[in-house]
């Protein structure tokens, strides 16, 4: 088996959430090589430039400058994909995140556009953390109760759901009060998504759709060459209705000349001898 093989082998093994994680890893290393071909994908604070770049409200959730910061939300990515796609599909998992990176994105420029005061300007987002932080509030909205083990203790998902959420909050104070908005942002969308699911709402529903149809734009259309086909209605399976009749009146005759073989002319009905008389003529 070729290096090749074996790696498109182990990809196809993969879940959807750790697909996502080679994707992320595959554009950090770009980056590396050469960081101008992955800069465009960062969301810019700036309405309008964020407006004319719309591909960066999702863009920048595969973007990471920095190696710990990537390092730790995949981290956080690969133990939440074993819980979440436990008790949920796929295309669930593949809502709330970009779902969640997209509410963690409006958010961040909402902010900065109507606060620049407190926040700044030109500043730019990139990072994973919305959408991640989007799926571990979604799980412990959704199942609050659920313990966890940390360490050498149980905790409720919901007291580490919260301690999560205070953090964020105290981070907008600090010097990375855009990433700390977008984890808002996306923890926010995380639990609405949670407990409209629980009362039987699937707000995803919408978004899935969405990228349903943009994936079938690009999908090849597969049409076999159409042959026009002149059907002659006076014709059934090949033969004339005329034909029908002659076939049934052939048998109804080799019928009779059977019996008169076997009983005799004498042993025909009225209606056998005249049809036998018909078909003589």
């Amino acid at each position: 088996m070729s290096l090749t093989t074996d790696i498109k082998y182990k990809l196809t093994q993969l879940n959807i959430l750790e697909k996502l994680i080679a994707v992320n890893l595959v554009i950090f290393i770009l980056g590396l090589v050469y960081r101008p071909a992955i800069s465009w994908l960062a969301l810019p604070s700036d309405a309008f430039e964020a407006l004319i770049s719309p591909w960066s409200i999702i863009g920048y959730a595969f973007v990471h400058y920095d190696f710990l910061h990537m390092l730790f939300n995949m981290l956080w990515l690969y133990v939440i994909a074993r819980m979440f796609l436990n008790l949920f599909s796929a295309k669930t998992a593949l809502n709330v995140y970009f779902l969640g990176a997209i509410s963690g994105g409006v958010l961040f420029i909402l902010c900065y556009s109507l606060l620049p005061s407190f926040f700044g300007t030109n500043s730019s987002l990139v990072g994973a953390s919305a959408a991640v932080r989007a799926l571990l509030i979604f799980l412990c909205a959704y199942m609050p109760n659920q313990e966890v083990r940390v360490f050498t203790f149980n905790v409720k998902l919901w007291y580490i759901g919260l301690a999560i959420v205070i953090m964020d909050v105290v981070g907008l104070f600090g010097a990375n009060a855009g990433g700390n908005l977008a984890h808002l942002g996306g923890g926010l969308l995380g639990y609405v998504y949670a407990t409209q699911l629980v009362k039987g709402n699937d707000i995803g529903k919408s978004f899935e759709r969405l990228i349903d149809a943009i994936s079938n734009l690009f999908k090849a259309s597969k049409k076999s060459p159409l042959k026009t086909v002149h059907k002659n209605k006076t014709k059934v399976g090949g033969f004339k209705k005329s034909d029908f009749s002659k076939f049934n009146n052939q048998k109804q005759i080799d019928i009779i000349l059977d019996k008169i073989s076997k009983s005799g002319y004498d042993s025909l009905t009225a209606e056998e001898k005249e049809l036998l008389f018909r078909a003589g003529k």
